[in-house]
């Protein structure tokens, strides 16, 4: 991701943010790293500027409460796979309960930009202690650290 600040104190802020209508329709937005998303997003809501222009949002005065929302959204998520995660489980498991949760509709090409997201999060997830890998009959499974 990229932003930029032109001259005349606008900020450019491409794809590190989505509209609230975006994240309340899809649910889980597309991200790579989320560790780097939320420190990007904590950055973003420290920033003046006449005006912001997000790539999928609407141009606003004032980014901290869409910031913060972004914020929201992506901890609701992660806590989310954390519960689901309670007892040993796969992670095709893990994307169909996250798909009926949301009352998503899964086809190949969210099962490719969510799958993906659902594997970063797992990523971070376990990186920060919060859940683990279990081999249960040559099979891995995600679990939580209790």
């Amino acid at each position: 991701m990229v932003g930029f600040k032109t001259p005349d104190n606008v900020i450019y802020l491409a794809d590190c943010i989505s509209s609230k209508n975006t994240l309340d329709k899809y649910k889980i937005a597309f991200l790579y790293d989320v560790e780097k998303y939320l420190q990007t997003l904590e950055y973003i809501k420290t920033l003046n500027a006449k005006m912001f222009v997000p790539a999928h949002a609407d141009v606003c005065e004032d980014i901290q409460e869409l910031a913060q929302y972004n914020i929201d959204k992506t901890i609701e998520v992660a806590n989310k796979i954390e519960e689901i995660c309670e007892r040993p489980i796969s992670f095709e498991h893990i994307l169909q309960k996250l798909f009926n949760d949301y009352g998503l509709t899964l086809n190949v090409e969210q099962y490719v930009l969510v799958g993906s997201t659902v594997k970063s999060y797992l990523s971070w997830l376990k990186d920060t202690g919060k859940i683990q890998i279990v081999f249960e009959d040559n099979m891995l499974l995600w679990s939580k650290i209790l």
